[in-house]
């Protein structure tokens, strides 16, 4: 989860990423943001993200997000 905390600073670090629950209600991550974030997960973390994961229910919190990698990692 240190590493997902790490990227996400380096997309907006003036979020506190351990206790936000509203990333994309909040408006603390935008489209392009997810975009990017999406990008970083999938190269660090070795897994794809689906389409049908990219809704802001997932992406919400660092807690959510965590989440949704190990439960594709879990698929691989």
């Amino acid at each position: 989860m240190e590493k997902l905390i790490e990227i996400l600073e380096g997309l907006n670090p003036e979020v506190d990423y351990k206790t936000c629950e509203d990333l994309v209600d909040g408006r603390h991550l935008d489209s392009l943001t997810i975009l990017a974030l999406i990008s970083e997960i999938e190269e660090n973390f070795d897994v794809m993200i689906p389409t049908v994961e990219i809704i802001p229910d997932n992406f919400n919190s660092a807690k959510k997000i965590w989440k949704l990698i190990e439960r594709l990692e879990d698929d691989n």
